[in-house]
């Protein structure tokens, strides 16, 4: 039995999933991250915390694995791999310093014309006192995937689009190829093409085949929609984690910064969306997750609340607000805390819908029907509200966890 294995990063902790050949789970784990000074040593802590989780009679049957990161999650390494500054997090917004210098270099109206964009942040490092020892410009999954096959300077063009990569021509512009910063960035691989085997350390600390492959990754929200089972044109996934992620799988492709809109490609079709930073923490910071369940079960839901949020947890949002300085709208606040639930989960269901209603009005394929993925996926009352303010269907996934989507990635990279 030849088995594959999928690994998801997400911004509160890490997943697995082992599939068989039909697609079948064979095992799951998860990890929760710890607070932690050295995001890279808790990354690398979490990686081999799910792998020494998989049973060992499964492990000797792996045949590939993927992984995936949050989006525009990156750090610079030296030639040895290690990390020569800290990483930054996928909605640090500290390229707003830089953004004259990233209008300067790119086209009008392109995705890296954002402050939390992989080429706004390689920008700002650039002013960091161990630049000099930088070798290599990496994004989480591909540092990740480095820590299992040992080969540095590797990426995906999923990874990559916000770094400036042409997911069209299928190369990087000479824009960026010809600025000094250039022999940093990452050579780029179709997700799911094979890079190498693991190393043999790796193999024998975790019982893996030495054949087993590891294959460029992607970023959790893709490898949610990959998970979703979502396949025909108009369909999209919502990824209510602690984001909120749209992906809509349109005929043509769509890119528009002034929105915080773009598209990845999928073959040869487009995952046009964006990302807020509005979602699940914004409604954690008040409520735990016991509470969410409680008070969502008393929400009256034929009454349309009319607390108008724009929920976020610091100033600046990226989609369908593109604006670093945007302040977060949290009043008034009312006693009752149902009320205030309400208010919340109707507020993030009204910018999910005004993305929806940007992507189509900027061309994207009409929506039709609307996965969720996410912990939010969970919650019937907030699925109530989404669905009148979207007036299309909402549907289950067929799996919901980034981690199953990166691991049909392993699968179809040996089919």
């Amino acid at each position: 039995m030849y088995l594959y294995l999928g690994i998801d990063f997400g911004t509160s902790g890490a997943r697995s999933v082992v599939i068989d050949a039909e697609g079948n789970i064979i095992a799951q784990a998860q990890y929760s991250f710890a607070e932690s000074a050295d995001l890279a040593t808790s990354w690398q802590t979490a990686l081999f915390a799910l792998m020494e989780q998989i049973p060992q009679e499964l492990s000797r049957e792996i045949r590939a694995l993927a992984l995936d990161g949050t989006s525009s999650t990156i750090l610079l390494c030296d030639a040895t791999g290690k990390p020569v500054a800290a990483p930054i997090v996928y909605n640090d917004g500290r390229g707003a310093e830089v953004i004259d210098r990233v209008r300067a270099i790119a086209p009008p109206n392109h995705i890296v014309l954002s402050a939390t964009s992989s080429l706004a942040k390689l920008l700002w490092l650039t002013q960091s006192p161990n630049f000099t020892e930088a070798q290599y410009f990496l994004h989480q999954a591909d540092w990740l995937g480095f820590l299992l096959h040992g080969n540095l300077g590797i990426s995906d063009y999923h990874n990559t689009l916000k770094l400036g990569y042409d997911v069209e021509q299928l190369c990087y512009p000479s824009w960026l190829t010809n600025l000094p910063i250039s022999g940093l960035l990452p050579k780029v691989l179709a997700p799911g093409t094979p890079v190498s085997e693991v190393t043999a350390e790796i193999a024998s600390r975790f019982g893996l085949r030495r054949d087993c492959l590891v294959c460029a990754g992607t970023t959790d929200s893709i490898a949610a929609f990959l998970a979703s089972g979502a396949d025909n044109w108009g369909e999209a996934v919502t990824s209510l984690g602690s984001t909120l992620v749209l992906k809509l799988l349109s005929r043509t492709r769509v890119d528009d910064a002034r929105y915080g809109i773009y598209s990845h490609r999928l073959g040869e079709e487009w995952l046009v969306g964006g990302a807020s930073n509005t979602g699940g923490a914004v409604l954690r910071q008040f409520f735990s997750d016991a509470e969410l369940v409680s008070l969502s079960s008393r929400i009256d839901l034929e009454t349309v609340c009319p607390l108008d949020y724009y929920p976020l947890l610091q100033e600046g949002d990226r989609f369908p607000i593109n604006d670093p300085h945007l302040p977060p709208r949290l009043e008034p606040r009312p006693d009752n805390p149902v009320e205030f639930l309400h208010g919340l989960l109707e507020s993030i269901a009204r910018i999910e819908a005004r993305g929806y209603q940007l992507l189509q009005e900027l061309g994207a394929t009409p929506l039709s029907r609307v996965y969720t993925a996410g912990g939010g996926a969970k919650n019937p009352a907030w699925a109530a509200i989404r669905a009148r303010h979207l007036q299309v269907p909402i549907v289950t996934p067929r799996h919901t966890e980034a981690a199953y989507g990166t691991a049909l990635l392993a699968l179809r990279c040996l089919s």
